[in-house]
């Protein structure tokens, strides 16, 4: 069922609304030359419908409930004045694409760089994005991922406060610059990504209550009230996030979804909603002739979420992999506070590397019981792996990344880690060149208790972790600008080198069919426990790879063995045009011995 307001051929305006509870609905159209109120007809499902002659483009509106309130459209395409303001009708027929032989980039060849639009650049815009698109493609990036960009109260936030889920935030370009940016990145072969959340909605803005039981306490979430997956009415609340999904890939020609926190999404019905939004996409993908993917966040370790529907799982067609960054974040910091309490070694990295997820049915300690299930069968190419993103950056106290945490050869090593294990590689925005800005939590709310209550609750959730220090204010105009990138960065002293770094290693992995092919089968990997050190081999036709890491602070002395072939070294991470302390590593191995590796460092040799 279509919903919000769309334009037939007949250039008439159609508005649909699920209010089923409803006695009365009006529309509310606002003309430049005045108001026009037009009673709404209600149908057997509870949808309400109008119909306008001539409205035009741009025509603005809201709903008249029954107590006289005036509410948006819930599936408003534009909130230009915010959250609380009326819609404004989008005709997305105008708009002319130049994409139109774009077929997208296969997920497994994917290299996805993970952005804030509003922090990503000076400007905050989806122009800035697009602006900056010709230094992603030169550092080997054909995916970008935004973070959500659904409407959200005030113009700062992460995105997970939408309210709007049909609607594009009016501060960073609303519907016109989101369909540019899209546009830009696929006359450049760069896929997008669009970051969208079912598991619930921000507090200011969000009266679908009013309209509807979109919610249910049946379940208990990190946010409130669940949404209403699987109760009375749940068919309706369903069709709304299906066609949210269906909405981002036909009319803005995002490439993929990235489902945030599916673990705070409820559903004991026959078909889970997250195999009817990918059964919805896959028939949307038949139609179009186009490959769409959809991409779960998930913390449940459960491989059912991107089993296909014959092994009785959901057809989600990757996910990220939680386990592979918690392994090799604790051994590159030594941190063991929160979840890092259940990654105290190499070997579970080394897991990592073969099965995806550590947690497949052991005990967790962090969790009290035993977590997860086994996707050790399942291809590489449906996991994503990331030495930091925004939720591991960001959700600490300071919003440290990674550079304020290690060394600078430890940067190297979590980089080399990401892109040789046969996964799909992510960077969270800077990393790429060590950004030192921190990525705090912002918000900009307009509701006075709303803004006490959030400081107060991040206040309550860190106090233990202050260490003496101040925590900054999220609704503060500064902390988020304190977040915003430095770009001027990339071009200086180490921030360059490891840029160069991150560019090489990208060209390796889409040049070495052994890196750029997501395979198991020709996997082996050795740990060298007491010296924090692995080794890695990879092999698909002709080439093969070996991979040595050393993840501790000591220089180790690693046997290799080439079975009388002749590897040679293809990259070093100590080397000096990386800025490291210079290589000691032989440039060919033909024979067995012992190679040193220089304290947190990576080499690589190929036959």
């Amino acid at each position: 069922m279509r919903i919000g307001s769309f334009y037939n051929s007949d250039n008439s305006l159609e508005f649909c609304v699920w209010a089923p509870l409803q006695e009365k609905m009006v529309l509310k159209a606002i003309f430049p030359s005045g108001e026009q109120r037009v009673p709404m007809q209600k149908d057997s499902q509870g949808y309400w419908r109008a119909v306008l002659e001539g409205a035009g483009d741009g025509l603005r509106y809201q709903y008249e409930l029954a107590n006289s309130l005036l509410r948006p459209d819930p599936a408003s395409s534009f909130q230009p004045d915010g959250v609380h303001g009326p819609s404004e009708a989008v005709d997305h027929s105008r708009f002319t694409w130049s994409d139109v032989n774009w077929k997208n980039v296969s997920l497994e060849q994917m290299v996805i760089y993970e952005l804030h639009v509003g922090t990503f650049t000076r400007e905050g815009t989806f122009q800035g994005v697009i602006s900056r698109l010709d230094e992603l493609l030169d550092l080997g990036i054909n995916a970008i991922e935004l973070m959500p960009v659904a409407a959200f109260p005030g113009e700062r936030n992460w995105g997970y406060d939408g309210t709007y889920l049909f609607s594009v935030q009016a501060s960073y370009g609303g519907p016109q610059g989101l369909k540019e940016l899209v546009s830009a990145c696929h006359n450049k072969a760069i896929a997008v990504i669009l970051d969208v959340v079912y598991n619930h909605l921000g507090p200011e803005g969000n009266y679908l209550a009013e309209f509807a039981p979109y919610f249910t306490d049946k379940y208990c979430t990190a946010w409130g009230k669940a949404i209403n997956f699987d109760g009375a009415h749940s068919r309706q609340v369903r069709n709304f996030f299906v066609e949210n999904a269906l909405y981002w890939f036909e009319h803005y020609h995002i490439d993929a979804l990235r489902l945030d926190a599916v673990h705070g999404i409820f559903d004991k019905s026959k078909q889970h909603i997250l195999a009817e939004i990918s059964q919805a996409t896959r028939q949307l993908s038949r139609r179009l002739g186009k490959e769409h993917y959809l991409i779960a966040e998930s913390d449940l370790n459960d491989s059912r979420v991107i089993r296909p529907a014959s092994q009785g799982g959901y057809g989600i067609d990757a996910q990220w992999c939680d386990d592979f960054h918690h392994a090799l974040h604790a051994l590159l910091t030594g941190e063991r506070s929160g979840y890092y309490v259940d990654f105290r070694d190499i070997s579970q990295l080394e897991k990592s590397y073969r099965k995806s997820f550590v947690y497949d049915g052991i005990y967790s300690k962090f969790r009290k019981g035993r977590h997860g299930n086994s996707a050790a069968d399942l291809p590489a190419g449906k996991f994503i792996v990331f030495s930091q993103n925004h939720d591991q950056v960001g959700n600490r106290v300071f919003g440290e990344r990674l550079s304020q945490l290690v060394n600078f050869e430890a940067l190297k090593v979590a980089a080399a880690a990401v892109f040789v294990s046969g996964y799909i590689p992510l960077i969270f925005m800077g990393e790429e060149y060590a950004e030192e800005s921190p990525f705090y939590y912002f918000v900009s709310h307009s509701d006075q208790e709303l803004i006490k209550a959030v400081c107060a609750g991040r206040k309550n959730e860190f106090k233990s972790f202050t260490r003496g220090k101040e925590l900054v204010d999220p609704q503060d105009p500064g902390t988020f600008l304190a977040s915003k990138l430095k770009w001027e960065r990339r071009f200086q002293g180490k921030h360059a080198a490891l840029l160069r770094f991150y560019r090489r290693m990208i060209e390796l992995k889409k040049q070495m069919p052994a890196l750029a092919v997501s395979e198991r089968r020709n996997l082996k990997t050795e740990i060298f426990k007491k010296q924090k050190c692995l080794i890695l081999t990879r092999g698909y036709a002709e080439n093969r790879i070996i991979a040595l890491f050393n993840l501790s602070a000591k220089q180790a002395n690693i046997p290799v063995d080439p079975q009388g072939e002749a590897w040679r070294r293809v990259i070093d991470s100590a080397e000096e045009k990386w800025l490291g302390p210079g290589s000691i590593s032989p440039l060919a191995v033909d024979a067995a011995q012992k190679i040193s590796l220089k304290p947190f460092s990576f080499i690589m040799y190929s036959l």
